[in-house]
């Protein structure tokens, strides 16, 4: 029965300041080429490994002080292990923090059928911005590479774009309220901006249909990012003494 026990707490993801101590001493063993490492090292990296120990050990166990002779280790080729611990974290708070499918770019759409289709068979969490353009509008293209950039960032939401005249609505849609974003999830429709080059200025980019967005409350959480520069706002285990 222990050893079953045993196994399970070596699966488990900690939180707090000691959990992710122990993470990381058992991430450092598994990423290190342990046959290329000398007897007294890779014992020593297993003790880091194993913070769970009987209470006769002798040395503290969960509560145990990082030795001088582990702080040097660690800090041994440390920055790439570094990030790919950081970059794992990540990972797995991204899927333990996502809901629904992911999408990739701005899907165009190109007939009536296929803009309720999308409308009333995506998933029921996913957010879905269309924009309705039509060429030589002016707006239209600032709008389509507004979309371009937020989709990159925003990857639960499903951004489309459809070309006005092949809605089957094309009277609706005249000139004069294009572009036209129309946001919905779930069937419904949550927000329906006519002719939205008005709300900004000559001169518009994605950062400020964004904030239009999130004024409306439309847009969720920004994806978190996996990797690269922004990997600084992962959980910072360097600060353990």
């Amino acid at each position: 029965m222990s050893g079953n026990v045993d196994e399970e707490e070596a699966n488990v993801t900690h939180t707090g300041p000691k959990g992710v101590i122990n993470d990381w001493r058992r991430f450092k063993l598994e990423s290190m080429d342990q046959e290329s490492l000398p007897p007294q090292k890779r014992e020593l990296l297993r003790q880091m490994s194993s913070p769970h120990r009987p209470k006769d050990d002798g040395r503290g166990g969960l509560n145990r002080k990082m030795s001088v002779q582990e702080y040097e280790l660690i800090k041994e080729d440390d920055e790439k292990c570094m990030k790919k611990y950081r970059k794992q974290c990540m990972q797995e708070m991204h899927e333990r923090l996502s809901f629904g499918p992911k999408f990739e770019g701005v899907y165009e759409l190109d007939s009536g059928e296929a803009f309720l289709e999308v409308i009333e068979k995506e998933h029921r969490l996913t957010v879905v911005v269309v924009h309705i353009y039509k060429e030589g509008i002016k707006g239209c293209d600032a709008l389509n590479s507004c979309l371009d950039c937020l989709a990159t960032e925003y990857t639960s939401v499903k951004f489309c774009r459809i070309d006005a005249g092949v809605t089957g609505a094309g009277e609706r849609f005249t000139d004069d309220v294009l572009p036209t974003m129309l946001v919905y999830k779930a069937g419904e429709l949550l927000g329906n901006f006519l002719a939205t080059n008005q709300h900004f200025n000559e001169e518009f980019f994605a950062t400020d249909v964004e904030a239009f967005l999130n004024g409306y409350g439309l847009l969720p959480e920004k994806d978190l990012v996996v990797g690269g520069e922004e990997e600084e706002a992962a959980v910072d285990v360097e600060a353990v003494e």
